[in-house]
């Protein structure tokens, strides 16, 4: 593979737009949701007991709900997922995540597009899906691809 100027524009390029995407207001949001996940002693706990008892949920589920304790782990399973996700802090770096992945996505379809108009991206996103094949065409599915 040669080094042509062009490639090498493409790398200067496509460096300094990780580094404006790490220096940006969402990814710095996003760090600062994630330190105080890490660094709550009530959200860490929540964690921790969710932790073991979907190792109790795993051993369950091999036997399904034949086994003994099926309908207490089950129960309590629900109640502690429950828990994490209505933990402040939880539901705050998920709005994080999604608002980061929104941006990725659109930066995503933006180089694609760039490229060809022809280009599939990957989103998961429906409203960015519309703009391109629907997302059939990597997956396997059936694509609306014209």
């Amino acid at each position: 593979m040669l080094a042509t100027s062009e490639r090498v524009q493409i790398l200067d390029d496509a460096e300094y737009l990780a580094d404006m995407i790490l220096q940006s207001d969402i990814v710095e949001y996003y760090r600062v949701c994630l330190n105080n996940v890490k660094s709550d002693k009530d959200t860490q706990a929540k964690i921790r007991a969710f932790i073991k008892e979907k190792e109790l949920y795993e051993e369950v589920q091999r036997f399904g709900r034949y086994h003994p304790d099926y309908k207490r782990v089950m129960n309590e399973i629900r109640q502690l997922k429950r828990a994490v996700d209505m933990d402040p802090n939880i539901a705050e770096f998920k709005k994080a995540e999604n608002d980061l992945q929104s941006l990725l996505d659109e930066v995503s379809v933006l180089i694609g597009h760039s490229v060809s108009e022809h280009i599939k991206v990957p989103t998961g996103n429906p409203f960015f899906e519309s703009s391109s094949c629907g997302g059939g065409c990597g997956s396997g599915g059936s694509c609306g691809c014209s």
